[in-house]
């Protein structure tokens, strides 16, 4: 019987403050499920797309290591080839949202062990302009602090490093004068934020609650953060936000599985905490169940 074959691609970047001793025994435990293990390690912004394209269709199974930009990156090359080989997930970010909501194992060895255990199931994926999203595009206020916290303290700090950076943006929080259309319904108005999201949790400060969110069902979920008018919209906001409340009378939340977003002014967005340029029009798509992801 011919061996499999598995493609590690690791971000040693992410997390550097913890042991990689974990990450050899993840090896290990590769091996000894009878994989052929070779190993790719990034240097820079790209390198995981580029390796994941190139050398993804070589390989029975490739496994991203790093946070979710380097899983976020794995799957950009990965969508470029005529087959895509199964993707296991080895979470070493700071927030690893999307690993929470999949109940992905922090612990490398743990991650492995349900990797070699799991079988494929087929996950939906997102499409910014055609660019691939593995759980959220945002824009608006603290989504620029996903990508502009810096890797030292996003591993020290975690969660809170995406929370002092989005202190910054506080000055300078202001509406932007959106025209949206989200399954045929008309939503156009002024919002501080934005998210169409397939994820239980949206930059590792916002949770949806798990019963409503599905990751194979071709819907994503849409959360709109209208401009307040009065002090108390700006309180039932606040309210509504710290109580996970997304229902109520104040935010936009729907199930869709088409976004297209037009505005004039400039509206940087953030791809699972990457960086995207802003432009006149967003068309946001749903590919049901292109990723298959080995999960246990």
């Amino acid at each position: 019987m011919e061996q499999k074959r598995l493609l590690l691609i690791v971000n040693p970047r992410a997390g550097r403050s913890r042991s990689h001793g974990p990450l050899f025994d993840a090896a290990a435990i590769f091996s000894a499920a009878g994989y052929l293990l070779s190993i790719r390690t990034t240097a820079r912004s790209g390198d995981a797309e580029r390796i994941a394209a190139e050398e993804g269709g070589q390989y029975d199974a490739v496994v991203a290591v790093g946070g979710d930009g380097t899983l976020n990156e794995v799957l950009s090359g990965l969508l470029q080839l005529e087959q895509m080989p199964p993707v296991g997930y080895i979470p070493r970010g700071s927030t690893n949202d999307f690993a929470s909501s999949l109940r992905i194992s922090k612990e490398p060895t743990d991650a492995a062990k349900a990797i070699v255990a799991g079988a494929p199931r087929r996950l939906d994926v997102g499409r910014w302009n055609g660019r691939p999203f593995v759980y959220v595009a945002s824009f608006g206020a603290f989504t620029r602090s996903s990508y502009t916290a810096s890797l030292t303290a996003k591993n020290a700090l975690g969660h809170f490093a995406y929370i002092l950076e989005g202190m910054k943006d506080i000055s300078t929080l202001r509406p932007y004068r959106m025209n949206i259309t989200a399954d045929g319904e008309c939503l156009d108005g002024e919002y501080l934020f934005g998210a169409v999201c397939n994820s239980t949790s949206i930059g590792g400060l916002m949770k949806l609650n798990p019963e409503r969110v599905v990751l194979d069902d071709g819907i994503f979920e849409l959360l709109l953060i209208p401009s307040p008018k009065t002090p108390q919209q700006l309180q039932n906001l606040v309210l509504a936000l710290l109580n996970q409340q997304y229902d109520r009378e104040g935010l936009v939340f729907r199930h869709v599985s088409s976004v297209h977003l037009e505005t004039a002014e400039t509206l940087p967005w953030s791809l699972d905490g990457e960086y995207a340029p802003s432009t006149p029009a967003v068309d946001i798509t749903n590919h049901r169940q292109a990723l298959p992801m080995l999960l246990g």
